[in-house]
């Protein structure tokens, strides 16, 4: 074990904690994260965080306002114990869809919540894949953002018959920064759905630009919550004449209808990371693959840890 780091995991995505850590060759700290018969959150450290860099790994699935309260909790019992350095891990940075007024009177509620981390005593936020880059400039202290990109290569790299004749597609405009990172990486075309959203979580796709006939056609985004955007995309490539449709998502939010719409679509594999844990119906889904990050986490944590640049995972 590293001398002075100790890692902590609320409930949120517990066995990624535990991956992470099996990475970093130590174990969690212990911590009892728990409720009242009222539902408040209740939390005590186990172990001795005087003078140690702490790391609180909690992303914010579902339910989560309950999991970002344990987030700020934890983070507060480690200030008030004397913790050096508190840096918390949020694979998954939910109301991150919340960055701008998009509407009069309403809220910027991905703000509210940096707010409300660096307010608790956190000194530091590592995380992957933001809906928007800008959001990095909502916080006061550094911000390590990671990518999946190097995630998926690997495995894209194991997955010739994926590769041959591959377009990279963007489900919609805001996303073709983030697939032209992965055009360029594989040196292949780039396509665009172009897509309106009526409301949210409903989108009505349009047409595609850029010519997908005979070819395999790669979706990239960041978010799937409830899969109408992703699918419609899927379908919509299928009947422009794509050989095979794959998509490459880093949050497998997955509301509702997903995991059906999912199975019902023209989707051979919906390729995912473990920031948010799959529920026991996306288990049984054979077109859903997921790939850890604990390595990619575990490499930045021991380089936060060390003082070390970690510039290389900005890929």
């Amino acid at each position: 074990m590293e001398t002075g780091l100790i890692v902590f995991s609320g409930n949120a995505n517990r066995p990624l904690a535990e991956r992470i850590c099996d990475s970093l060759q130590t174990t969690l700290g212990s911590a009892s994260v728990s409720n009242f018969a009222d539902g408040e959150t209740r939390v005590e450290i186990g172990s001795n965080v005087r003078g140690r860099d702490v790391f609180i790994i909690q992303p914010t699935c579902a339910p989560a306002n309950h999991h970002i309260m344990e987030a700020l909790i934890m983070a507060d019992a480690c200030r008030r114990s004397s913790a050096q350095r508190i840096t918390l891990v949020v694979p998954y940075f939910g109301y991150a869809r919340q960055e701008r007024k998009n509407a009069p009177r309403t809220p910027i509620t991905a703000k509210l919540v940096a707010d409300l981390y660096e307010t608790s005593g956190i000194d530091r936020i590592l995380t992957l894949e933001l809906h928007t880059s800008a959001i990095q400039g909502f916080f006061n202290i550094p911000v390590d953002h990671l990518f999946a990109k190097p995630v998926f290569a690997n495995y894209l790299h194991s997955r010739p018959d994926i590769l041959l004749d591959l377009i990279i597609v963007s489900p919609d405009a805001g996303g073709v920064e983030r697939a032209r990172a992965l055009a360029k990486y594989f040196n292949c075309g780039l396509a665009i759905v172009d897509k309106r959203r009526e409301r949210p979580n409903e989108s009505t796709v349009m047409n595609v630009i850029g010519d997908v006939k005979g070819r395999n056609c790669l979706i990239v985004d960041d978010i799937c919550d409830t899969g109408g955007s992703l699918t419609k995309a899927a379908d919509t490539l299928a009947a422009n004449g794509a050989k095979g449709v794959y998509a490459v998502v880093s949050h497998p939010v997955l509301s509702g209808p997903a995991i059906s719409r999912i199975e019902a679509s023209a989707l051979r594999e919906f390729i995912c990371t473990d920031s948010i844990p799959l529920s026991a119906e996306a288990i049984k889904c054979s077109k859903i693959v997921q790939l850890s990050i604990s390595e990619l986490f575990a490499e930045a944590i021991r380089r936060i840890h060390n003082s070390d640049s970690i510039s290389s995972l900005f890929v």
